[in-house]
């Protein structure tokens, strides 16, 4: 082997890298986050976990990848330690699958049927087509198909030159003793562990193992060792991944070591015992890549059958290796902050359609503790309490954090290359987080003026609280279905919400009028006026927010506009549905009326929403509700 095919040896395994790289994120992009969605849930059952981990990791061709992502959801809390044991035993036995793919390149035969089934013959074809794909698609679910069949061509291509360039070892006499040494059991299992620790996955250096069978000089006494080397390697990347993790992800990770350890074990003594006494044959042979598939594959399937009933003693086994240690000094609200914002697991990076998800879980949970601050806030309107008051400057602090550990993930996250629908997620998250963040402030403003009634022994009148509760049932509404459009993500329903918000626009000002008209008339003080004002200006607030929300669904999803344009346009007269949304909320959120106030709706132009509320007659029903 001279120096010219060594060049052509390290650039066919270059290729080979960069091919099983390309291939399983184009796999990845393809599977949107899906594969890793079904993983959180399916995974009560050890068998469906173990068949489950079998099928993702055949799909993604990285045994490393799922458990990775096995280690996130265990850190996330998102799965319990027991479901996972399955599904690193199936991620396992899914890995061989690339194994199979790459002893393709071994046929050999002059039939044309075989012929056509060797890489190298299918492999111009799918590249032909995965290049037209990526130029010529512009659907972005069908680059990604081309992305995967490019990869996979590449990843052949580079099987094939590294095949190729490793013939001429077979004549050098240092390259077979050194591979007769790696025959001796714990050296091959050294070998196989340290080149799948370097390159982080054992599909590739199983390929590697099986490019140089076309040496000839490799045999199965060589191979088996480094095989079973090649299964203990792997863990390398899920023990680093659960660095800074949590107590349980750290587990998971061991499950997998423990789990490949004793697997590698146990068939090595076995197997070693039987061949001192009855010695195998074919030790001596020289191995092919079919070989080394077998060889991979019934190891892996031998050692989930045989270690599967005994998953609780793995997990046994891990608890007592990770102690555990006491939290008593973190209260109760930050480890549950802590425990929420573990779905922010930086493992899910790798996988951005994942990442995602788990930030839209994430806001989620920021929106839910955003709502429950503004109406616990809006609750102390009516009686104020002290310890509910504590609990929305709780609820707002989580919400800061949630915003300041989300707006970085989420930066992070749009490095990465990201599917169509993940990039408009992306966008939609990064403008709503803010929103929900100022409606916690608000919230906070609204607790301040209850306290401040409490504390001066104020109250509203009579005429003041009706107006004020039925602002408050608007605003209620307005919050409710703009967090039901951000979770659902439903555009009709976001078209109601600017109606909505331009009767709460009216509510705000009318309510405003009308204190003032009590006041010249002595019939409230200016102190309540200074609150009132303050609540009705924060409910005003918070009704922009929710609008922010419902408009940034739209503005994303329909590849943006002019926010100002589209708010004129769907406004004005020409727009009956915008229109029919006005009537109805003016007619369920109608104020009590005065004398007073239909004198001024004579005089007055109309709201903003351009309808002049005119001609309204409250019956003594009405007021009696109201009261």
């Amino acid at each position: 082997m001279d120096f010219f095919d060594f060049l052509a040896m390290i650039g066919g395994l270059a290729l080979f890298l960069f091919g099983m790289h390309i291939m399983g994120e184009g796999l990845s992009k393809v599977s949107g986050g899906r594969l890793e969605r079904i993983l959180e849930r399916m995974t009560d059952n050890p068998i469906k976990a173990v068949l489950l981990g079998a099928g993702v990791t055949a799909v993604i061709q990285s045994s490393s990848a799922t458990t990775v992502m096995v280690v996130g959801f265990v850190n996330s809390g998102i799965m319990q330690l027991r479901q996972a044991v399955g599904i690193i035993m199936g991620a396992n036995i899914g890995t061989t699958v690339t194994s199979w793919i790459l002893s393709l390149s071994g046929l050999e035969s002059d039939n044309f049927i075989i012929r056509l089934l060797k890489p190298t013959s299918f492999s111009p074809v799918l590249a032909l087509i995965g290049v037209v794909l990526i130029l010529f698609c512009k659907k972005e679910k069908k680059q990604d198909i081309g992305l995967i069949l490019v990869g996979f061509a590449v990843l052949m291509y580079g099987m094939d030159a590294m095949s190729s360039a490793v013939k001429p070892l077979a004549d050098v006499p240092a390259f077979t003793g050194i591979l007769t040494k790696f025959s001796q059991p714990v050296l091959g299992l050294l070998a196989g562990t340290v080149l799948t620790a370097v390159i982080q996955s054992s599909s590739a250096s199983v390929g590697i193992l099986q490019a140089l069978c076309k040496t000839g000089a490799v045999t199965y006494a060589t191979a088996i060792p480094i095989i079973m080397g090649q299964n203990i390697g792997t863990c390398v990347t899920a023990m680093i991944s659960s660095i800074g993790a949590t107590k349980n992800a750290k587990k998971a990770a061991l499950v997998h070591l423990y789990f490949n350890l004793i697997g590698t074990i146990l068939f090595m003594v076995v197997f070693y015992s039987i061949n001192v006494f009855v010695p195998f044959a074919f030790l001596d042979t020289g191995a092919n890549a079919a070989g080394i598939a077998v060889v991979h594959s019934v190891f892996n399937v031998a050692a989930t059958i045989v270690l599967l009933p005994f998953g609780s003693l793995l997990e046994k086994l891990a608890n007592l290796t990770v102690s555990e240690h006491s939290r008593a000094d973190e209260s109760d609200e930050d480890r549950n902050l802590q425990e929420h914002l573990t779905v922010l697991d930086s493992r899910f990076l790798d996988t951005p359609g994942l990442a995602i998800s788990q930030s839209k879980a994430a806001a989620l949970q920021m929106a839910g503790k955003a709502k429950e601050a503004l109406f616990e806030a809006i609750s102390l309107l009516h009686g104020y309490d002290e310890k509910k008051a504590q609990n929305v400057l709780q609820l707002e602090d989580m919400v800061d954090h949630y915003e300041d550990e989300l707006g970085s993930y989420l930066v992070k996250v749009s490095s990465r290359d990201l599917a169509e629908k993940d990039s408009h997620t992306l966008s939609i998250l990064l403008h709503c987080i803010g929103d929900f963040e100022r409606i916690s402030d608000h919230a906070v403003n609204i607790m301040e003026s209850a306290k401040e009634m409490y504390q001066k022994e104020q109250t509203f009148s009579n005429k003041a609280s009706v107006e004020l509760e039925i602002f408050t049932e608007a605003l209620k509404d307005i919050v409710n279905t703009s967090f039901r459009v951000f979770e659902d993500e439903d555009l009709k329903l976001a078209t109601r919400v600017e109606p909505l918000e331009e009767q709460i626009d009216y509510l705000q000002k009318e309510i405003k009028r009308r204190h003032v008209k009590r006041l010249r008339k002595g019939k409230c003080t200016i102190e309540m006026g200074f609150i009132l004002s303050d609540i009705i200006t924060s409910y005003e607030r918070v009704a922009d927010h929710c609008s922010n929300i419902a408009v940034c669904m739209l503005q994303v999803t329909y590849d943006g506009f002019d926010t100002h344009e589209y708010l004129n346009r769907i406004k004005g007269s020409d727009d009956a549905f915008f229109a029919a949304c006005s009537r109805e909320y003016q007619q369920k959120y109608m104020l009590p009326e005065t004398k007073d106030s239909q004198r001024e709706e004579e005089k007055e132009p109309g709201s903003k929403s351009g309808d002049k509320i005119k001609n309204k007659k409250r019956s003594k029903e009405t007021e009696a509700k109201h009261k």
